[in-house]
């Protein structure tokens, strides 16, 4: 065989620096684990200073979703995870599209039957089985086939697979920087397909040759592959390849007993962002998801993306599974959300404040700082400040207040009291409404609390509210207020 061609494909493979790729297939949302997968891979390539690669697997056509292919787009960019060579930017060894590698695939196959540690199978097998290799080595007539036939059934035209031709005898042995080595024994291993009868490769075979030809030299996947990283390592070695350093993570799971999934409900990226839940803080928790740090940071919890690089060490990465605790979560958010500084916070915010604000009369920079140390996630604000566009319905114990000794008689008298005060004001201010309320209280010789309680039940209608009366009146604007503390009034004044 001519190895020309194979010989000009080696060329092209970068030598000396660490690359990692992220493959993923694009059938829909990032789900954590997915993200976590990307993070981790990211992080391994800038650690070492070296490459990382996005290549796109979409050779289960049947499996893709329409726009999820800018979805993962957006998702890595939201996040920071910069790619240096892919679809989009290029690079030596593109292209990084799977389908549009399709002709190397079938010459690779071929290549491998002619070393003999492939075989083309000619049985009639369901497309299932192609795909899974399910079926009983040792009964394929196909893995003895002479030369001649082989050559005469495809002279012939009919239709085969190529599948790989595992040793009968003996074990083979791998590495994972996690597990640490593993051998199997090559008896319970079966004659995966490598070539199904359409062209395309199989899952496991397109990454082998994409890893080598693109000069991977860390792999970062779920541990559901590592029964098939025997198998792998056997078609590296028949080629004669270096073999890539396995990372195996262990899975998320949303309990003790189940796997994280789309299927059974459980948030994906996008869910996360929806719900309220910052970037930065959904990727610092979902690092530690499987990794601690080592050393003089391994109490640390907050990590920014640039500390993450230089914290990152794949030692830390753990063998057991990870439970995705949403309270762990609000956690992270909630810290990250105060970290924010006012004008991110407002930015990140709007839009929540926007479904529970339509008014454009009220100014959210003022009601963005009450809100802000009050939350565990963004989706939280317009429950919390609906008030402000409309005053809801209310019931009169909430003047009733123990601890400000408020009731409904003097919370009327109270309201009563401070509507005189406002009508009289030309500035409408916070220390101006505050000095307002306080001299009242004074000059009735009565406790603040009984003056601003009722105010704030008034022009809210809520229990709790983010800020006090002085803040909300300054808020809603003299006009405003005093139409509310007037339908106070007029509530709480017993009906004849």
């Amino acid at each position: 065989m001519d190895m020309t061609w194979y010989d000009e494909l080696e060329a092209r493979i970068p030598k000396g620096t660490v690359r990692t790729r992220f493959a993923p297939s694009p059938t829909g949302y990032m789900h954590v684990g997915n993200l976590r997968t990307a993070l981790y891979t990211w992080l391994i390539a800038r650690k070492n200073k070296g490459t990382f690669i996005f290549r796109l697997e979409d050779t289960d056509q049947t499996r893709q979703v329409e726009g999820a292919t800018e979805l993962i787009y957006r998702t890595m960019n939201e996040c920071g995870l910069t790619h240096d060579e892919g679809p989009d930017v290029g690079g030596p060894v593109g292209p990084y599209i799977q389908t549009e590698r399709r002709g190397l695939y079938g010459k690779y196959a071929e290549l491998l039957a002619e070393k003999g540690h492939a075989y083309y199978c000619f049985c009639e097998k369901a497309e299932s089985e192609e795909d899974s290799g399910d079926f009983q080595k040792g009964e394929d007539p196909c893995r003895s086939l002479t030369p001649q036939e082989v050559r005469a059934m495809l002279d012939g035209g009919k239709p085969y697979v190529i599948r790989q031709k595992i040793p009968r005898e003996g074990s083979t042995t791998f590495s994972d920087a996690s597990f640490g080595d593993i051998t199997v024994e090559n008896s319970t291993l079966d004659d995966q397909v490598l070539l199904k009868r359409d062209g395309l490769p199989t899952y496991n075979f397109a990454n082998v040759i994409d890893d080598h030809l693109m000069g991977i030299t860390h792999v970062v996947r779920g541990s559901e592959y590592l029964s098939s990283a025997p198998k792998y390592n056997l078609l590296y070695e028949a080629f004669g390849w270096d073999i890539p350093t396995y990372i195996h993570c262990s899975p998320v799971m949303r309990d003790a007993q189940h796997k994280m999934s789309k299927r059974h409900g459980d948030p994906s990226y996008e869910d996360l962002r929806s719900q309220g839940y910052l970037t930065d803080a959904i990727l610092n928790y979902v690092a530690l998801l499987g990794w601690s740090p080592r050393g003089e940071l391994a109490e640390q919890e907050f990590f920014t993306l640039d500390e993450l690089v230089e914290a990152f060490d794949i030692t830390g990465i753990s063998k057991s599974p990870a439970i995705f605790d949403l309270e762990k979560l609000k956690y992270f958010n909630s810290e990250y959300i105060k970290k924010l500084s006012p004008e991110a916070f407002l930015a990140e915010a709007e839009p929540y404040f926007r479904q529970g604000i339509r008014s454009e009369t009220i100014d959210l920079a003022l009601v963005a700082p009450l809100v802000q140390t009050r939350l565990d996630t963004l989706a939280e604000i317009p429950a919390m400040v609906d008030f402000f566009d409309e005053l809801p319905a209310y019931g009169n114990d909430l003047y009733v207040h123990k601890k400000m000794k408020t009731n409904e008689e003097n919370s009327l008298e109270a309201l009563k009291l401070v509507v005189p005060v406002f009508e009289g004001m030309t500035q409408w201010t916070f220390d101006t409404v505050h000095d307002a309320l306080i001299d009242l209280a004074a000059a009735n010789e009565l406790k603040n609390g009984r003056i601003m309680w009722p105010v704030r039940v008034a022009v809210s209608g809520k229990p709790t509210t983010p800020g006090g009366a002085v803040e909300l009146c300054q808020i809603l604007g003299k006009d405003e207020t005093l139409r509310r503390i007037r339908l106070g009034i007029e509530q709480l004044t017993p009906k004849a």
